[in-house]
């Protein structure tokens, strides 16, 4: 289809079954199942440190991972590529992870997508707010690697179940 000059389906990610990101880095997933395209997970994140850890996890994991270095392109890159899931860090130049969430909830080509923080916030107030702000989850970082996929999981098979 590439090349071809025919349009793509104004889908969501999720919905589709072609592989519509070549340049995506794979992982695990490639050799999964050739014909479907790994769940996208977005990353939204300012520390290349935390990306970084996170990516390698997710992609160990079978993830597709794209990124963003702050809640405005984070808000850009989620109405561009329709990911399955972001990862939203709070303490962000340009547009914090509250805020960011809660444009995402308030626009309707994203508002299904969830959202988990990712933060070093770590008090019952933090979390209480960013779930307020339409967060799906809240973990805190250090994440544990397994707890991170396992959320991943739950949140996505939660959004099979409802979408």
């Amino acid at each position: 289809m590439e090349g071809s000059g025919l349009a793509r389906p104004e889908l969501p990610m999720r919905h589709r079954r072609e592989p519509t990101h070549p340049h995506r880095d794979l992982g695990a997933a490639a050799t999964q199942n050739a014909d479907a395209s790994p769940p996208l997970v977005l990353i939204v994140d300012d520390s290349p440190t935390e990306t970084h850890i996170l990516a390698n996890i997710l992609k160990k994991g079978g993830y597709a991972v794209e990124t963003a270095a702050n809640g405005e392109e984070g808000v850009e890159r989620a109405r561009t590529l329709h990911p399955d899931v972001i990862l939203m860090d709070v303490i962000m130049p340009v547009l914090n992870g509250y805020q960011a969430t809660r444009l995402l909830r308030r626009d309707p080509e994203t508002a299904d997508i969830p959202i988990i923080m990712v933060t070093t916030k770590d008090l019952q107030t933090d979390r209480s707010w960013g779930l307020r702000q339409g967060a799906t989850d809240y973990l805190t970082k250090p994440v544990d690697p397994k707890l991170l996929l396992e959320r991943i999981q739950a949140v996505l098979k939660g959004s099979a179940d409802h979408g």
